[in-house]
């Protein structure tokens, strides 16, 4: 029997391991959401979700009051009409962050069911394309770092076969972003790939004089330098520069990323699994910017989107931020620059269930 007979939400608070700023927040630490669903036939999923600092527990009260109430007796093999009926019980607070946060919770919990059911890894379930994927650093790359350190992190990212690093840019000069680009591209030469990121603090025009003053830094792209709901803004930045615009990580609908893509605005789509909803609606994320011809590279979550990134054609990169190591007991497999996406079962996540105990927070 696959019907549900039970499920649990809990938060843990899990600390940063590194200081971390950008040009719009220092992350202090990751509220960490879970969900176990129990089978009628003994199996345990367990999904989860995560918010920077914020909003944890707004997330877990969507999912006692509201979702968790509705799961019992559902058949947890029909992900898709689970994902569904939950997001239409939720119709007046869709589409919005503390929502798609909570189905994600669930959605990831039933794909780990599904997986261990179906006794293969995710990244097989979920698609099968390659088990391999490139992996870039950000650890690096923070804006707080003076510029001998973010070669420094450069250097070493590149001397460990890493394909590539992203550089926090926003500072109050164009002068010192381009300097300290340039000085990174000095030392890494011409083969690494550099990523840079303004999480959305910029104005349209500001972006445009950015965009301008980096091309000679021959950068891999130029991450939300403008709010994310501002698509035409993004559309007139894609089509003054020859850098790639990469979006995503602040969507929560497939209809965000449509838009996106049709108007030219997205040249590389960073959907991440939490955020957009569960890895139901990420897949779909995935293959709509597969017809567009629009790679893949998610943001954060390493531990998880390893696994979808590997089940999708157009999987380009992921992000390499340790922020699970609190909590499991094995880390993400890297192997010659590349993230090696699990062979166990499940989301491939090895959770110390002691160690979360202790830091369950509500």
């Amino acid at each position: 029997m696959t019907t549900i007979t039970a499920a649990r939400a809990s938060l843990i608070d899990l600390e940063v391991e590194t200081m971390r700023t950008d040009a719009v927040q220092s992350f202090i630490k990751q509220e960490t959401i879970f969900l176990e669903i129990d089978t009628a036939d003994g199996l345990t999923g367990v999904g989860y979700s995560y918010t920077i600092g914020t909003g944890g527990r707004a997330v877990l009260s969507m999912l006692r009051d509201h979702l968790v109430p509705l799961l019992p007796g559902l058949d947890s093999r029909n992900v898709e009409g689970i994902w569904m009926e939950l997001f239409r019980s939720t119709r007046a607070t869709t589409v919005g962050a503390i929502t798609s946060l909570a189905l994600a919770a669930v959605d990831t919990a039933l794909w780990d069911l599904r997986s261990r059911r179906a006794g293969e890894p995710l990244w097989q379930v979920a698609g099968g394309f390659r088990q391999r994927v490139p992996l870039y650093d950000t650890e690096g790359g923070w804006l707080h770092l003076p510029t001998d350190d973010l070669v420094a992190g450069a250097l070493a990212s590149q001397a460990k076969g890493l394909r590539g690093v992203k550089l926090k840019v926003g500072k109050p000069s164009v002068r010192e972003d381009r300097e300290r680009l340039l000085a990174v591209r000095e030392a890494v030469g011409d083969d690494l790939h550099i990523m840079v990121d303004a999480n959305q603090s910029m104005t349209s025009a500001e972006a445009i004089r950015r965009a301008a003053a980096f091309e000679d830094a021959d950068l891999y792209w130029f991450e939300e330098p403008l709010p994310a709901d501002d698509v035409s803004g993004h559309a007139r930045l894609a089509a003054s520069t020859s850098i790639p615009i990469a979006v995503g990580e602040s969507m929560y609908s497939i209809a965000q990323f449509r838009d996106y893509l049709h108007r030219g605005a997205a040249g590389i789509v960073q959907v991440d699994v939490a955020r957009i909803g569960g890895v139901t609606p990420w897949l779909k994320v995935a293959h709509l910017a597969e017809a567009y011809n629009v790679a893949v590279c998610p943001h954060f979550l390493m531990e998880l989107h390893v696994s979808l990134v590997a089940a999708v054609p157009n999987g380009a990169y992921v992000e390499h931020i340790p922020q699970l190591r609190g909590i499991t007991k094995t880390e993400l497999v890297i192997e010659d620059g590349s993230a090696v996406a699990p062979s166990t079962l499940g989301l491939g996540i090895d959770w110390d269930a002691d160690e979360i105990d202790r830091r369950r927070v509500a």
